[in-house]
């Protein structure tokens, strides 16, 4: 039993114990090129949140790792078999609720440890954050947290199932990274994704919910091949760091009028 780890604890312990953050993973269930598992997202924000937790706790802070939810909005994976949807609007609903049984529970920080690009959680921050006493958070965990790590490892981390996602999941999970019998190559596409045929979006300066069926061919968006395990391990260690840097302080942050300043 891990008592940092919800669905491993028990009544005993929690009667005991008083937990000042809780951090909810926010997956989702979608194709990741030929390669990866449809729970791709998911396993790596558990993954992540357990380690940091762990390293949180260990620490002597009152942190708890929440069941990660398996689903994200994936209406520009619409056109691909299972990609399951769930719109930000019942995301929103369900995160209000959680942050109602946490304040009940006189937990009153929580972090959203978000692994799907689709789920656009700020927007959702703005609009609950008057609504709850409880102090919201968000980590993107491909965005800001890892995006040097990365960029040291790789020519190009890539979107979606590229040489990033690909070596987490070959750190955590080898075994369902799937490879050609013959080379013990990944079985995987190259990633490649087309342009558009308006300039503005293809140099950034305007974007658009892209149809993922017409940007990519097995939902990969860049080049997997790259990716190692001991890559994806070294990322993963940087970020756990991180991750529970941040936990341990915002656990020992005193709530007031002024917090966080």
């Amino acid at each position: 039993m891990r008592p940092w780890i919800l669905r491993e604890t028990n009544y005993g312990e929690v009667k005991q114990h008083h937990y000042d953050v809780a951090v909810l993973p926010m997956g989702a269930t979608e194709p990741h090129n030929l390669h990866l598992p449809y729970g791709t997202d998911t396993y790596q924000v558990e993954a992540l949140g357990e380690r940091a937790c762990e390293v949180a706790y260990r620490a002597g802070q009152r942190v708890v790792l929440l069941p990660a939810i398996p689903y994200g909005t994936e209406t520009n994976l619409a056109k691909f078999p299972l990609a399951m949807n769930v719109n930000p609007s019942t995301l929103l609903a369900l995160v209000r609720d959680l942050a109602g049984t946490l304040a009940a529970s006189g937990v009153h920080k929580l972090v959203l440890l978000n692994g799907h690009g689709g789920n656009d959680f700020k927007p959702l921050l703005r609009e609950l954050q008057p609504q709850t006493p409880v102090k919201l958070f968000l980590c993107d965990w491909f965005r800001g947290l890892s995006s040097d790590l990365a960029r040291a490892e790789f020519r190009d981390p890539g979107d979606h199932a590229g040489a990033l996602e690909t070596a987490f999941i070959l750190a955590i999970h080898p075994e369902l990274v799937v490879r050609e019998e013959a080379t013990g190559g990944l079985r995987a596409d190259e990633g490649a994704a087309r342009e558009t045929r308006l300039d503005g979006i293809n140099r950034g300066w305007v974007s658009i919910s892209r149809p993922w069926h017409l940007l990519t061919t097995n939902t990969g968006c860049g080049n997997p091949h790259e990716a190692t395990a001991e890559k994806g391990q070294r990322i993963l260690d940087g970020m756990v760091e991180r991750l529970a840097s941040f936990l341990v302080e915002l656990a020992a942050a005193e709530l007031d009028d002024q917090f966080p300043y």
